[in-house]
């Protein structure tokens, strides 16, 4: 039973971060060459999903849709998805860097 549902969390995980652009954008921006561009995507990507999910749930709250709240819970995910990249691309640059030092350097490609 564990193996069927590791096995199926792995299934969901590898279609999610195919298929969805958010994930690929995160992946791309783990990279040693999208380090640089962590924060400055982050610095616009956040408030825009947080504006975002405030004129969703507005339009809830005054009567709206209900399945509205599902691109609240979504825009909300993204933005702490985004935050979480920029808050640990500097310890991700560091880690680099003395891998660097080190000579142990080995850079995972994003996703195909």
């Amino acid at each position: 039973m564990l193996t069927l549902s590791i096995h199926l969390a792995a299934a969901i995980r590898g279609y999610l971060a195919f298929y969805m652009p958010t994930n690929r954008l995160v992946d791309l921006l783990r990279t040693p060459r999208g380090l640089k561009w962590a924060v400055p995507v982050a610095l616009v990507t956040v408030p825009v999903y947080l504006f975002a999910m405030s004129v969703c749930a507005t339009v809830v709250e005054r009567g709206g849709q209900g399945y509205l709240n599902v691109l609240v819970l979504l825009f909300a995910w993204n933005a702490l998805k985004f935050a979480s990249v920029a808050l640990l691309t500097p310890l991700r640059g560091l880690q680099l860097a003395i891998a660097h030092r080190t000579g142990r350097v080995t850079y995972a490609s994003p996703r195909d």
